[in-house]
């Protein structure tokens, strides 16, 4: 505050000085100042000195309002500012530009220190990296003397492994050959169990036909066989039996059971003979 006010003073006292007085330029004048601040009351103030074009210049001004112009020293009275009007809008335009680069400058320049840090740190982990490096190469050295004396005994036991691979060949192949047979023997069973479905829904259908169960459903339990057949537990009579003993040889001729309760489900039957019916 002590530094503003000493300032406004002596911002006051210059313009009291007569317009004829010849001001003393205390400037370097190929140098350019723009110097602002504050009274205490709060009036901003700015001064700018500047060599603009081969000429030098000198303006206050209290809140943006021009009050003070010297040209060459020669203080410039108000009536005739207005000739100086479009320089002095060049000058505060090209400050202001210079403002706005220097504070550009400035956040560069916070940048490239940051970069700076940012490269030094870079460049002692590098070394580190580099003392790193050199150590990895002594191991890798050691390492490939070990990798040689491992290489010796992984070729024999290649040649072990191919020996093995031979007999897993020889093997695959009776296996590829069994499995053949099996896929053979699953489409025979398939083949079986269509017609063992086939036939005990025509079987089902004869029970409902005869009146010997009401509907399908009612079925839970069948056996027929060489020696009898009951239905639902209740052995039926020779006639039926024979009858269907007759009709359907296929279940007949082997032991041959049907159960349709709960969980279980299904035709149950080893067969000595299959017959084509």
């Amino acid at each position: 505050m002590l530094l503003i006010a000493t300032l406004a003073v002596a911002f006051a006292a210059s313009a009291q000085k007569a317009d004829s007085m010849k001001r003393t330029l205390t400037f370097d004048r190929h140098s350019n100042r723009d110097v602002t601040n504050y009274t205490s009351d709060g009036k901003r103030h700015e001064h700018i000195t500047t060599n603009w074009k081969g000429t030098y210049y000198e303006a206050i001004f209290v809140n943006d309002k021009m009050t003070e112009l010297f040209v060459e020293g020669e203080k410039i009275q108000q009536a005739n500012w207005a000739k100086y009007s479009t320089v002095v809008a060049q000058i505060r335009e090209q400050i202001r530009k210079d403002r706005i680069q220097a504070k550009k400058d400035q956040a560069q320049a916070r940048l490239d220190q940051i970069q700076a840090r940012k490269d030094q740190e870079q460049a002692r982990l590098d070394q580190q990296e580099a003392a790193r490096d050199q150590e990895q190469a002594r191991k890798d050295q050691e390492q490939a003397k070990i990798d040689q004396q491992q290489a010796q005994r992984d070729q024999e036991q290649a040649r072990k492994e191919q020996e093995d691979a031979r007999k897993d060949q020889e093997q695959a192949k009776m296996d590829q050959e069994q499995a053949h047979k099996d896929q053979i023997q699953a489409r025979k069973d398939q083949e079986e169990a269509r017609k063992d479905q086939a036939l005990m829904k025509q079987l089902l259908a004869d029970l409902v036909s005869d009146k010997i169960v009401p509907h399908a459903d009612s079925v839970k339990e069948l056996i027929l066989d060489s020696n009898e057949m009951t239905v639902n537990g209740l052995k039926q009579p020779d006639e039926v039996f024979k009858r269907y003993k007759e009709k359907y040889k296929r279940f007949s001729g082997g032991e041959f059971s049907f159960e349709n309760s709960g969980n279980i489900h299904g035709i149950h039957m080893s067969r000595n003979k299959v017959s084509d019916n």
